[in-house]
């Protein structure tokens, strides 16, 4: 839900990494439905009910082929009321990965009538966005043009937000950062703490609270309508989860005359949004940040229910299933659980990591993982810890007994 007691004077849509193919594909129906769904927030407002811009950080088009653009262009021209709404768009790796960026360039300006590089005022809000030099990177043009363009912004107010868009996240900034994150602005944006920055390429969950985060400015992720790719490496599938492409998220942002800003992500498959309001009431202070790295320093830990069950079964010989209910936490979601695995002499013979799957909204209530390569009519002891998105593990666990046949 909106805040309710935030009066708006500007309203946009962030959404990213769409992946639009030449076949029919499901990403078209989930970008006209993130279209539809962003008019519906913005009508249900009582205090504020335009869209004033839908801005699209890149990867819209998988191959970048005309085909897609104009896929795109089309979405885009049967949902938008063009006397409200602006387009800010930015192409990036896969839209110039046949044929370089000039050619990417060339496409999205004749088809979709977008620069690659846009500095527009909306509401006496700047918004600022560029396209990448080659892949993901910006050469010294390209960091040239966004020094002049952020500091001709500044000029009109150093406290008013700067709403900056690129594809790839600011490396050790959002999550997904580490893996999928460039470093060749960061220098330019340290300058303007003032900057509300969007990005994406990772295809990062933006309900993840770490998708959101403050040191020199404020950085958030835009997600995906495509495909989950995660940025942690212990998984025991990898840094693609199970059931990765049920994802299609955006961002709905508002800000108001105060300078302030709210944002709300919105899970586009139920058409809910996420239980979170991040707000950023004084954005050219850094002392006023909150979503800092000192979030690592909570005392909120998950914990499981007394109730909580495990559950065997499929045993064999060498391998087992095991079934278990969520834990809980008071603030966020859930991250993920450890399974440890121990012999009879207590030494480990297995350690899973798996996710809690928190980048669903309608999240599962209970979890499941498989054992293999067992030895037969041996015993073992599991152990289930609940991990928090800030290195908080629960304060109990889950403990059973098995025998393999």
């Amino acid at each position: 839900m909106l805040d309710k007691d935030f009066k708006p004077t500007v309203r946009f849509m962030v959404v990213s990494d769409i992946h639009i193919k030449d076949e029919d594909c499901v990403e078209e129906q989930r970008f006209d439905s993130a279209l539809k769904y962003a008019y519906s927030v913005a009508k249900s407002s009582d205090s504020y009910k335009r869209l004033d811009a839908v801005a699209i950080v890149g990867d819209f088009a998988n191959s970048g082929t005309e085909i897609q653009m104009k896929k795109t262009k089309d979405i885009l021209d049967a949902n938008l009321d063009y006397s409200e709404t602006q387009v800010i768009a930015s192409f990036a790796s896969h839209e110039s990965n046949r044929d370089g960026a000039p050619a990417a360039a060339e496409r999205m300006k004749r088809i979709l009538g977008q620069d690659a590089d846009q500095h527009k005022v909306i509401n006496g809000f700047h918004f600022v966005s560029s396209s990448p030099s080659k892949g993901c990177n910006y050469d010294d043009e390209k960091k040239a043009w966004m020094a002049k363009e952020l500091e001709n912004a500044a000029k009109d107010d150093r406290r008013k937000p700067i709403f900056v868009f690129q594809h790839p996240h600011n490396t050790a900034t959002v999550y997904g950062s580490m893996l999928w994150g460039e470093d060749d602005l960061i220098s330019i944006y340290m300058n303007y703490p003032q900057i509300v920055h969007f990005s994406g390429h990772s295809h990062a969950p933006i309900n993840d609270p770490r998708s959101v985060h403050q040191q020199h400015f404020t950085c958030f992720g835009t997600g995906t309508l495509s495909y989950f790719e995660m940025d942690e490496f212990d998984k025991a599938v990898g840094t693609i989860p199970e059931n990765s492409k049920k994802a299609a998220q955006m961002l709905i942002v508002e800000a108001d005359e105060q300078n302030r800003v709210r944002v709300y992500p919105f899970d586009v498959i139920t058409g809910n949004f996420f239980p979170y309001i991040w707000r950023i009431d004084t954005p050219s202070d850094i002392d006023s940040f909150v979503y800092t790295a000192k979030r690592y320093q909570t005392r909120v830990v998950p914990h499981f229910d007394d109730n909580a069950k495990i559950v065997f079964s499929d045993i064999t010989d060498s391998s087992f299933k095991v079934d278990f209910d969520q834990a809980q936490i008071d603030e966020d979601y859930v991250n993920s659980y450890d399974l440890i695995l121990k012999n009879s002499d207590g030494f480990v013979v297995r350690h899973l990591s798996i996710w809690s799957e928190y980048y669903f909204y309608d999240m599962p209530k209970t979890r499941t993982a498989e054992f293999s390569g067992l030895e037969p009519n041996t015993e073992y002891s599991l152990t289930i810890k609940a991990q928090g998105f800030w290195n908080n593990l629960s304060d109990n666990s889950l403990n059973a007994n098995i025998k393999t046949l």
